[in-house]
């Protein structure tokens, strides 16, 4: 099995009081696509941020 090129391991991200994102897991290898959705607020935005490294 390939190593993922992407990995998230029980992540969790606050903004002040307000728990974003509460034990991302993810994984993605080399080639696989992937769509992140959800309603408005869940943490989408933020996810991406902490995967490039803004957040």
């Amino acid at each position: 099995m390939e190593n993922p090129i992407i990995r998230l391991e029980n992540v969790d991200k606050w903004f002040s009081q307000f728990h974003v994102l509460r034990g991302i897991d993810l994984a993605v290898k080399q080639g696989e696509r992937i769509v992140v959705c959800g309603p408005s607020g869940s943490g989408k935005s933020t996810m991406i941020r902490c995967i490039n490294g803004l957040e």
